[in-house]
């Protein structure tokens, strides 16, 4: 029999609510955040959305201080490399794409896979999801063929959006923010009420945040999930709806850096994917409003990182003046 995943709310006072300061220990967030900062990325850094990089020309993106041309192939491949032309260092970006080549419009030096000198391909992949480029002159670790990339949903039933926002700050201060739940129902209490971390990291064996929440729809209807909060690397956070509307839906928050290492203003990119999906059958007219849907799940995501990243900005100032708790 049919039920409807939407839950009346009792009448709340914001600050009537259970105050979680006493719970959401600064020493218990800082554990989290350096177990994931050691955790391999294989150097991989998401670039953008991969409905942002078209087909037919190339689009410029900056990722740790290193300026990136990124373009399609004939087969739609995704294709990254250096956005200086190594000719007199015109921007790449402005490049005619014929055949698969970019094309420099200052003196028509044409360029392609096989490089020239010192300009060469960096590795890339695209996920269907998200764009992402190996710098291993960046990363310094040992390099991986692929990204870090967690458990999602079956594409065919997945309903796909990205939303990306830059603030002042860096991706430890982007992850410790997701690595702390018990914010959400004070900070974010037009998206999220009655939140309960179940569930905290155990520092010998993983680092999960389990969470029950209610995700707020209107001022008195929302719909209740269990969720569990994972950092598989330094710069990721992932968020997986184990129970209620919408389970095996996932959330992913990317942190990467715009600046290179140690510039004294850093500036951070959050790019974060939102994987829905649900085991309804009326989900397969869902799927079929994705353009009108994808907006609306892009504003939505858009309104939560502004604040938090204000949040993440404000721990990056206390960071870099020592003023920071703990």
């Amino acid at each position: 029999m049919w039920r409807s995943p939407l839950r009346r709310l009792p009448a709340s006072v914001w600050e009537r609510q259970q105050p979680t300061w006493q719970a959401a220990r600064p020493s218990l967030i800082a554990d989290a955040l350096k177990r994931s900062a050691v955790r391999p990325s294989g150097n991989w850094y998401v670039l953008a959305s991969s409905r942002e990089v078209p087909r037919g020309r190339p689009v410029g993106r900056t990722v740790a201080g290193v300026e990136l041309v990124v373009w399609r192939g004939p087969d739609g491949s995704l294709r990254v490399a250096p956005g200086a032309c190594p000719h007199l260092g015109a921007p790449l970006s402005e490049a005619a794409l014929c055949g698969g080549r970019l094309v420099c419009r200052w003196h028509g030096l044409a360029l392609g896979e096989e490089g020239l000198g010192e300009w060469r391909l960096f590795p890339a992949h695209d996920d269907g999801v998200l764009a992402w480029v190996r710098l291993d002159a960046v990363g310094g670790e040992r390099p991986t063929p692929l990204p870090v990339l967690p458990r999602r949903p079956v594409p065919e039933r997945t309903l796909a959006a990205v939303a990306t926002q830059v603030g002042g700050c860096e991706p430890e201060d982007v992850v410790a923010n997701r690595l702390d739940p018990w914010h959400g129902s004070w900070f974010h209490p037009y998206a999220f009420t009655r939140l309960t971390v179940v569930e905290e990291p155990d520092p010998h064996d993983g680092d999960r945040f389990l969470v029950d929440v209610v995700y707020r729809l209107t001022g008195r209807t929302g719909v209740p999930v269990r969720a569990a909060f994972t950092a598989p690397e330094p710069r990721t956070v992932v968020m997986h709806i184990l129970e209620g509307e919408g389970a095996t839906s996932v959330v992913e928050t990317h942190a990467t850096p715009l600046t290179a290492p140690g510039d004294p203003h850093p500036r951070t990119a959050v790019i974060e994917a939102v994987l829905a999906t649900s085991g309804r059958r009326g989900f397969a007219v869902v799927l079929r409003a994705a353009p009108l849907l994808r907006p609306l799940m892009r504003r939505a995501a858009e309104r939560l990182w502004r604040d938090d990243l204000a949040y993440a900005e404000r721990r990056r100032l206390l960071r870099s003046t020592g003023r920071f708790p703990g």
